[in-house]
């Protein structure tokens, strides 16, 4: 039976960047309703939401302070009840961005468990006499000390960012409770921020895929998921194809899916940090996506597709042509990703190619607390101002959070006032209007993609096969019993030679001319196109 997460294409939405409705320069939940025909005209299926709950956004959103309200930036609860009722009039589930590793240090247990060390909450944290050696993935030591108690908490975030103590039942009750809460009202399901930290064994400096996190997950699905259907992502940066069938067999009773993050790795040097920036390696990309098209098999397991989200930069700034072929090499990316195994995820502006931000040198643009704290240690460390900057713009979160580009109006159409974040100065040209009025733009072939998936089952079914190929091409088959689709994209700025002996049946979706023989074939800079062969 095909779940239909599986013929699916979710669109995540950062709302404080989206759609500001009330003119604050942030964007809001009725915003986002405003957006909705566009969203459905674009024909995805579910909304990943990113966090909307009350928070004083420290982390924007990924420190919550009460689970079952909504930030008063964003609205109420009743306009995220019209939210749900309008996007299931047009077929569309919202998907809950689920932040449980964690919490806000203003959620009333944290200040209950600061207040009173004796209190049941203090051991929904982890409390500790001495520091070890874990660090924050935002910086420095992942403990911070607490005057009052004479102890260090743990947080692997900001130090506002609490680490929750799943060792505690009451804790993880607590938390079972809150995501029944939200189905009750009808939600899709949930992204799960960072769940493979929940199970972590920090004496043993062990943060991610810890001892009992399958059987904190087994006993989340029992006390929440259990017969319904709901998806469920997790996101999973140290997954392997293994680890990733154990969170997403379907006999396992745990998650749908999950994001793993092997090929972003690429983004970076072997071994460095994400600020040391790195080009596309083409053969990498083919094994990383090869490996994962084969070893995470249907039945035993689900993956999710994506080039882009609210953490990374944007991929045609990165390893596309921002200037000569922004649309066409936009279009060979969503061709190459969308037309493999697993559910897709577009990122908000991604689908009009949307590029990152030429942040001013002086860094006062700048709002992400993990950019501002690699900027202090940047500078502490003696490198020089210009490799900062360099590295803000090719890789800051800053450069996904920018506001959505509507039209071609003051502000881009997002807000008419001044934007919590600057809308990129590109945004006369690269907008939904312009897009919508280009026939020929982006936009329509994320829009052919999306209608694809819904209708052709070979997109779950079809085994996977790569093709050997130069190294700027990939190329690979989706063969039924019956039907061979082959997949070709050059990935490069340069002509690419191409050969083989199929024939050409039919055209599947192409931003190039469909060629007439595959024999000898020479690419263009960024063609792309899936053909049905015998």
């Amino acid at each position: 039976m095909k779940h239909w997460w599986q013929k699916a294409t979710i669109y995540q939405i950062y709302p404080k960047s989206f759609k500001d409705s009330n003119d604050d320069g942030i964007g809001d939940l009725q915003g986002i309703i405003e957006k909705l025909d566009y969203l459905e005209e674009l024909g995805i299926s579910a909304i990943w939401l990113s966090p909307v709950y009350q928070s004083p956004m420290d982390d924007n959103g990924y420190d919550i302070s009460d689970y079952e309200k909504i930030a008063e930036c964003f609205g109420d609860m009743s306009d995220m009840d019209e939210l749900l009722l309008e996007a299931k009039r047009r077929g569309i589930r919202i998907i809950m961005d689920l932040v449980v590793n964690h919490t806000s240090d203003e959620h009333a247990w944290f200040v209950t468990a600061k207040e009173n060390p004796n209190s049941p909450e203090r051991d929904f944290y982890i409390w500790r006499d001495q520091p070890n050696a874990l660090e924050s993935l935002f910086g420095g030591s992942a403990w911070q000390y607490d005057e009052k108690s004479q102890q260090y908490y743990l947080h692997l975030f900001s130090k506002k960012q609490p680490d929750l103590n799943w060792e505690n039942p009451a804790l993880r009750q607590k938390v079972y409770d809150m995501m029944n809460f939200w189905i009750d009202k009808g939600i899709g399901g949930f992204r799960m921020d960072v769940i493979d930290m929940i199970g972590k064994a920090p004496d043993k400096g062990i943060t991610t895929n810890g001892p009992k996190l399958h059987d904190y997950l087994k006993e989340m699905h029992q006390a929440t998921l259990k017969d319904k259907d709901l998806l469920t992502v997790g996101e999973t940066w140290g997954a392997t194809p293994a680890i990733a069938k154990a969170y997403s067999n379907p006999d396992n009773h745990e998650l749908s899916m999950v994001f793993q993050f092997e090929h972003i790795g690429l983004q970076h040097l072997d071994n460095h940090p994400k600020w040391d920036f790195t080009s596309l390696d083409v053969p990498r990309l083919k094994a990383i996506f090869s490996k994962w098209q084969i070893e995470l098999d249907p039945t035993e397991g689900w993956n999710s597709l994506f080039w882009n989200n609210h953490d990374l930069p944007r991929v045609l700034s990165i390893w596309g042509n921002e200037m000569t072929y922004r649309e066409k090499s936009g279009k060979a990316f969503a061709i190459l990703l969308h037309l493999l195994r697993g559910t897709p995820y577009i990122y908000q502006g991604e689908e009009i190619g949307m590029l990152n931000y030429p942040f001013k040198a002086d860094f006062s643009e700048i709002e992400d607390i993990e950019s501002r704290n690699f900027i202090a240690e940047a500078r502490q460390a003696g490198k020089q101002e210009e490799t900062i900057i360099e590295s803000i713009r090719k890789v800051s979160r800053d450069n996904a959070r920018t506001p959505m580009q509507w039209d071609d109006s003051p502000q881009a159409g997002f807000s008419t006032t001044k934007p919590w974040l600057p809308v990129n100065p590109n945004y006369q040209t690269i907008n939904v209007a312009k897009a919508l009025a280009d026939k020929n733009s982006l936009f329509y072939t994320y829009q052919a993609l999306i209608k694809l998936r819904k209708e052709e089952d070979w997109l779950v079914d079809a085994d996977y096969e790569l093709l050997e190929t130069s190294s700027k091409v990939f190329a690979y088959l989706r063969k039924t019993t019956d039907k061979t689709y082959l997949v070709l994209v050059n990935l490069s700025d340069e002509t690419q030679s191409f050969t083989s002996n199929y024939t050409i049946k039919d055209t599947i979706i192409t931003n190039t001319k469909t060629p007439q023989t595959l024999e000898n074939l020479t690419l263009e800079p960024w063609d792309a196109f899936c053909l049905e062969v015998d």
